[in-house]
């Protein structure tokens, strides 16, 4: 026992959380060497560490089919996380007063595998608009949540996963070029927004910014969508201001609950 390092003495389960942890800190998908390069423990344990975790939902592998991401139970975790009482209800006053001032439709998304996943929703009081309800899940590469998550993934990653995503045209405005998708990603990148312009859906225009988690990294986005009869791009840009407030409170929402 005197040739064991300390980490290999760590117990099972304590192994299992820290591999999630480790996960969870990377923001991308990993490998399990990468992961291992902080814990240190035994190859052959690391793998069946990944392999446990895979088959109990709480990894998956990505779409390269060598990296690890967050499985649906980790995601629902971390949305359980995200919906105690505490957080929910100051979460829907920040959205109330957000869907008051624009007077649309506002959501909360989170990035799930292969789509985004609508968390959170206040309705606009409108009699015309567009049904996407609470757990909707909606494309990456045509949506403006969509479109921001995609704009924070690092350049390699993006890259890998932008050659295996279907680029389906939803509407006539959907763009289905690769190379140019990714030049809309670097200019959402740069700008901080990202805009939806009848790209998922006929008749319908979206604005989104990113919901920041405490290491400033991307972990969910808030966004209004609503029918071209009442806006267009440009007044959809007049909200940016409150989009982006209502961000930062939603931001040091989670920061302050993190800290609790």
């Amino acid at each position: 026992m005197d040739g064991d390092s300390p980490k290999e003495t760590i117990p099972t389960n304590l192994r299992l959380l820290l591999v999630l942890e480790e996960v969870a800190k990377a923001g991308v998908p990993v490998t399990p060497t990468e992961v291992n390069a902080s814990l240190e423990l035994p190859k052959p344990t690391i793998h069946r560490l990944f392999a446990t975790l895979e088959e109990e939902g709480f990894l998956q592998k990505d779409l390269d089919g060598r990296t690890y991401s967050p499985g649906p139970r980790m995601r629902v975790l971390a949305a359980s996380t995200m919906s105690s009482l505490r957080i929910r209800t100051a979460r829907q006053a920040i959205l109330q007063r957000l869907s008051r001032e624009v007077g649309e439709t506002c959501n909360i998304a989170l990035p799930d595998r292969d789509a985004m996943l609508y968390l959170e929703r206040v309705e606009t009081e409108w009699p015309l608009r567009i049904q996407l309800p609470q757990g909707t899940r909606v494309p990456f590469h045509c949506t403006a949540s969509g479109k921001m998550y995609l704009s924070s993934l690092v350049g390699t990653h993006q890259l890998r996963f932008l050659n295996a995503m279907e680029l389906k045209a939803e509407t006539e405005n959907t763009i289905t070029d690769r190379d140019a998708l990714m030049a809309e990603l670097r200019d959402i990148k740069r700008q901080g927004f990202a805009v939806d312009r009848a790209e998922f859906m006929e008749d319908m225009i979206a604005l989104a910014v990113p919901i920041l988690d405490p290491n400033g990294r991307l972990m969910a986005t808030l966004s209004f969508h609503a029918p071209t009869q009442r806006f267009d791009v440009e007044r959809a840009m007049v909200f940016l201001g409150a989009l982006q407030s209502a961000s930062s409170e939603l931001s040091l929402l989670i920061s302050s609950t993190d800290e609790a």
